[in-house]
């Protein structure tokens, strides 16, 4: 899909940068990391996060004896999460800002650009830079990054761990579709990664588990739904009971993990992540107050929870409501590991670290998004966010879903402005107001674009709207 010069420009390959500023060692001892991934879930999923319909103590305890953010963020779908995430990099550089496998809207308004399908094998992941640091690496679960030998959907399989920087992947079950079977693999990569720990106590050790719950379809343990349905909690729809005792089920997945943490006397060498993709789906979950849920640009599909516990250096029960972004984990996770990155790779996040030991500085005040693709089943057109400080503004480049009227599509261009801080579910656009600002963000938002090589996407010349929804699926023909 993208020739070789291109892909090289968007991954950094080739370049001098490294980072912005040196990583300098601070402690003796180089950490655990267990970074708990969760698919689908969205910010009031947890109790912590005002649940009322299911509580998750387990979880909580991240947030008793950690630090919850209030403003963490991530993309809108599963794979440019997973890509930002492993490579500290935005959509706009990785370029893989679409799920895999491909699919395309030849006759929509927009020109999508071209994206990258598959995330490349010489790509410097996370694990590759934890690995150099001396680090054992597991990936337990949800891979989603390749549509090729090396893994899919389900797996990263064990041919094509190496390449990623993973000593450890686990294995295919039988049968191999367990994802939709049971409790959508919950206990197994849950033993997974307690054998991981128990092997590898002794050395510094990188966890990275991704789960499939709470993906569809979502499953659960039958005697745990049951226990819902008779609390009269229905079969399907919002609030499903199987869709409650998936929560309750997963969260004491995380229990058992952090007990065997407890069990091994880690604990206090080790920091727990606990972080999810996108937002929930809006028709198996209420993601209110934030507006709508997966796939979308708006709160609901790219605001998520997030809980960290590092025992002697978070503080107990410390909230943080500065923005922060899942391309912050990579250069986190670095400085944690006292090490500097030896590999030409551009990381466009900052360490969490300051945040997390409440000193230092916050180099940033400003998070962008760069979503340039169609899926009409999340209502997504082609569109860009920038948040500086209080205000949000998103940049629908030349059409956009109305989900208020039944999902029309409106093939015009738009600009919303919000003010977080006042209006968290988005209910109040402020860019006929505030011309100024809308005008200030929305040129920022272009700039930022136009460094990392993209403009704003080009009217397509075989737009027809009455054919706009056709979907191409290569791999299917």
């Amino acid at each position: 899909m993208m020739n070789r010069r291109r892909l090289l420009y968007v991954l950094g390959f080739g370049s001098l940068a490294l980072f912005q500023k040196p990583l300098l060692s601070a402690y003796n001892k180089k950490p655990n990391i267990v970074l708990i991934f969760v698919d689908d879930m969205g910010w009031p999923a947890i109790s912590c996060y005002g649940n009322k319909h299911v509580s998750t103590p387990n979880i909580d305890r991240l947030a008793k004896e950690g630090m919850k953010f209030m403003d963490a963020y991530v993309t809108p779908q599963c794979t440019p999460s997973r890509a930002a995430l492993l490579t500290g990099q935005h959509t706009a550089r990785n370029g893989m800002w679409h799920v895999i496998g491909p699919y395309y809207y030849p006759y929509a308004r927009v020109q999508e650009p071209i994206f990258v399908e598959n995330l490349p094998r010489e790509t410097f992941t996370m694990a590759k830079a934890l690995k150099a640091c001396g680090y054992k690496t597991a990936h337990l679960g949800k891979w989603h990054l390749t549509n090729t030998s090396d893994g899919y959907y389900t797996y990263l399989h064990e041919s094509g761990k190496e390449h990623y920087g993973f000593d450890y992947v686990n294995p295919i079950t039988d049968p191999p579709e367990y994802t939709r079977e049971g409790d959508k693999g919950v206990d197994f990569l849950t033993d997974e990664a307690i054998q991981f720990m128990r092997s590898n106590r002794d050395n510094p050790f990188f966890i990275y588990l991704s789960h499939h719950t709470l993906h569809g379809p979502v499953l659960a343990p039958q005697e745990k739904t049951t226990r819902y349905l008779a609390l009269g909690y229905p079969e399907r729809g919002i609030y499903s009971a199987v869709y409650l005792a998936a929560i309750e089920h997963l969260d004491q997945s995380i229990g058992r993990l952090l007990d065997e943490m407890d069990e091994l006397q880690i604990a206090n060498d080790t920091i727990v992540c606990f972080l999810t993709d996108n937002g929930g789906v809006d028709e198996l979950f209420d993601n209110s107050p934030l507006r709508y849920g997966k796939g979308s640009v708006y709160e609901g599909g790219i605001r998520v929870p997030l809980l960290i516990r590092w025992p002697n250096h978070i503080k107990s029960n410390s909230v943080c409501s500065t923005p922060v972004h899942i391309i912050d984990f990579y250069p986190t996770f670095l400085e944690i590991a006292g090490e500097q990155v030896s590999e030409n790779h551009i990381l466009d996040g900052e360490s969490l670290v300051p945040i997390l030991k409440q000193n230092g500085d916050w180099p940033r005040d400003t998070l962008y998004w760069f979503m340039p693709l169609y899926d009409k089943r999340w209502g997504a057109t082609p569109a860009a966010i920038i948040r500086e400080g209080d205000y949000k503004l998103i940049h629908f480049f030349g059409d956009y879903i109305d989900l208020e009227q039944g999902r029309k599509y409106i093939p015009e261009g738009r600009i919303e402005l919000y003010n977080l801080r006042e209006d968290i579910s988005e209910t109040n656009d402020l860019s006929s107001i505030m011309l100024q600002k809308k005008e200030d963000l929305l040129n920022k938002l272009h700039i930022w674009m136009m460094s990392l090589g993209h403009d704003i996407p080009k009217e397509n010349p075989n737009f027809d709207i009455s054919r706009w929804d056709e979907v191409v699926r290569p791999n299917q023909q």
